[in-house]
Parts: C-alpha cells; sequence; structure tokens
C-alpha cells in the first residue's frame, strides 16, 4: 500500500513541478496529491486500525463468534 503511495506523490511532484506557476504547482500538489492521498491512506487504513484498537481493549472477535461446539446433538 505504500509503495503505492510513494509512487502517486512522485508523479504528482514531477506534474507539479512541471506546472508555469508555482502556486498552480503548490495547488497541483495539494489537490491532486496529499488530498486525495489521505483520503486513501484513510479508508484503506480503516482495518488496521480496528485490529489495533480491539488489541487494546483485549476483546477478540474469534471467541464471540465461535459455534464449533454447537451441533444438532445438543
Amino acid at each position: 500500500m505504500y509503495v503505492v503511495a510513494i509512487a502517486w506523490l512522485y508523479v504528482v511532484l514531477i506534474v507539479s513541478v512541471t506546472d508555469h506557476t508555482i502556486v498552480g504547482g503548490v495547488l497541483t500538489f495539494i489537490f491532486w496529491g496529499l488530498a486525495p492521498l489521505a483520503l486513501f491512506l484513510w479508508i484503506f487504513g480503516t482495518p488496521a486500525r480496528r485490529r489495533s484498537a480491539r488489541r487494546r481493549t483485549g476483546t477478540d472477535e474469534t471467541n464471540t463468534n465461535d459455534k464449533a461446539e454447537s451441533g444438532l446433538d445438543q
């Protein structure tokens, strides 16, 4: 995931350097690079944040959904 983020920032940096004005280059880097990348990393980082929050609180989802012992003979 981080390789994609680094590659995207590299491409946007090259595009923003070739812009005609400094303001245009900065705005290109912010609106085509940083803002979409922050959104991408936030959305795709949600499962990792949930796992770390579960690990901190000590709850484990595998124990609550275990129905291995519930057979027809019970």
